[in-house]
């Protein structure tokens, strides 16, 4: 039975968290003298001399709107790996409890789980880079707090079967948290709407790729309001700041162009598999419900040099679980994609 009280760390529930000028102060005023900042303004164009909204309300109007849940169960973060590294601090242990990855995966979750010296069992994907659903709820033991699950995944493209995931979130009573950072690239639906049926769901999702706002760093995160609450005691005071805000809002009322690139992406990504059908050091192209594709070649170390010293740049993933001599390609604008079909017709093997 989930229980959220019994999950988070003592030092947590007892935290008293920093209480800022814009924390304090929420309504109208036409004169600032509380928060020591610079009355003048900026040497810039636009003025940047006030403290950002701590909880980035507008932003996360704009969210609730596109995404049909309310501003409350949202939690924006300084890229997902903030949202990552806050789930350590508030429910793990240093040196008592530990996480749960299912390689090959989103490398962050591990290395967040080493920082902060906490334990991560790895239960390997099984066929096809699936869950091993029997492998995950096995290893769990009493002092196991985060499950970590990357649908469509990182770096092989693919969807974890929603029927798995389900059985792990009704018999884990830990916080599952489903990476969905390629969603709006992939067929199958959002986890989102399924906030109210788990407790223990917390869902990360990105306005870095779709939305094509990666320099800016805003990371999402959808849970109860009871663990939004929990993230927002943790966090920085500002951990957003205001020209990101800013953008963030102004990006989510382009809705229409984001679609048009999604359409594209998953338009090319399919002619430019079916074109790399073609090569025989091609061996295999794993399925992908991303913007991005995994591929087993006959020499990923040569293949990858021989396009990065052509300018091309792709991931060699060779190193990951599951994943000898495959390579990780992002799906780049038609040209892109072209000069890079043109490159591998030169190729000699």
């Amino acid at each position: 039975m989930f229980d959220l009280d019994t999950l988070i760390r003592k030092n947590i529930k007892a935290l008293k968290p920093y209480s800022s000028a814009r924390h304090e102060f929420t309504g109208k005023a036409s004169v600032f003298l509380d928060a020591n900042e610079n009355p003048f303004g900026s040497p810039l164009p636009e003025k940047f001399n006030r403290y950002p909204d701590p909880y980035q309300w507008q932003l996360k109007f704009q969210l609730a709107r596109i995404k049909g849940v309310p501003a409350e169960n949202i939690f924006v973060g300084n890229g997902s790996d903030e949202v990552i590294d806050l789930a350590y601090r508030i429910f793990c242990t240093p040196c008592v409890d530990n996480v749960i990855v299912c390689p090959p995966t989103y490398g962050m979750y591990e290395v967040s789980g080493d920082i902060n010296d906490v334990e991560i069992k790895k239960v390997n994907l099984i066929d096809g880079f699936q869950l091993d659903v029997e492998g995950v709820l096995s290893s769990v033991d009493a002092n196991t707090k985060l499950i970590f699950i990357c649908s469509p995944n990182n770096p092989t493209g693919n969807n974890m079967r929603r029927e798995d995931v389900e059985v792990i979130l009704n018999n884990f009573s830990g916080i599952v948290i489903i990476d969905e950072a390629y969603i709006n690239f992939s067929k199958q639906k959002t986890f989102i709407q399924e906030l109210t049926e788990y407790p223990n769901l917390v869902v990360m999702q990105t306005l870095s790729k779709a939305w094509g706002l990666a320099a800016l760093r805003l990371g999402l995160c959808y849970a109860s309001m009871d663990i939004i609450d929990l993230f927002n005691k943790v966090k920085p005071p500002y951990n957003i700041n205001d020209a990101s805000q800013q953008l963030g809002v102004e990006a989510l009322q382009n809705t229409e162009l984001v679609n048009e690139w999604i359409t594209t992406v998953v338009k090319q990504k399919e002619w430019l598999i079916k074109e790399m059908g073609n090569f025989t050091f091609v061996e295999t192209i794993y399925p992908s419900d991303a913007n991005f594709f995994l591929m087993k070649v006959k020499d990923a170390a040569a293949l990858y040099t021989y396009l990065s010293d052509n300018e091309v740049v792709v991931r060699n993933r060779s190193k990951d679980p599951g994943c000898s001599n495959c390579l990780r390609v992002t799906i780049g604008t038609p040209e892109e994609n072209q000069q890079l079909i043109e490159l591998l017709k030169n190729y000699n093997q």
